[in-house]
């Protein structure tokens, strides 16, 4: 099989068409619902949610940017940016749950008028804070992206092949 034939095949065909357009309005709500909470319900962040939004932020420029490009090439640099971003998120959100049991890794100063990261304004649903939120922004991405490069083959809908049809093809 020629490789433009792979390459029609994969690129514009079904659901890895609309993977990346998901991540990127996924990743805008989450930029949006930030600065709706910050700015219009005037709820400051402390310094671990800026963390968190120094990787969210840029985000919904690049993955706009690669879409109107059709590239892919800027996936691997986004999953680190997002497994970066999760695991300050699964931090905070631990700093919250675990107030008192958390060894401090990252810092998070009030001495700049800042918010206390521990203390979290709201549980939403009894357990769902800000940082909780994020994290499952930045996993969702991690996820969409992951699965956007699966390479569907042309004579199968899956990109996973058997071993069986691995030998055949050789």
């Amino acid at each position: 099989m020629e490789s433009s034939e792979v390459g029609s095949a994969t690129q514009g065909s079904g659901i890895n068409a609309v993977l990346p357009y998901a991540a990127w309005t996924i990743v805008l709500t989450g930029m949006v619902g930030s600065l709706f909470f910050s700015e219009v319900m005037e709820l400051p962040p402390c310094v671990l949610c800026w963390y968190q939004r120094i990787a969210m932020y840029p985000q919904v420029v690049l993955l706009y940017v690669a879409q109107l490009r059709k590239e892919r090439v800027l996936t691997p640099y986004l999953l680190v940016i997002n497994v970066i971003g999760s695991l300050i998120s699964l931090y905070h959100y631990s700093l919250h749950v675990l107030p008192h049991t958390m060894v401090p890794i990252l810092p998070c100063s009030t001495q700049l008028g800042g918010v206390p990261c521990d203390k979290g304004y709201d549980f939403y649903f009894g357990f769902m804070t800000f940082p909780l939120m994020a994290w499952s922004v930045f996993m969702l991405i991690t996820f969409l992206l992951i699965i956007s490069q699966v390479k569907v083959s042309p004579d199968r809908k899956s990109g996973f092949r058997s071993r069986k049809h691995r030998k055949n093809s050789r």
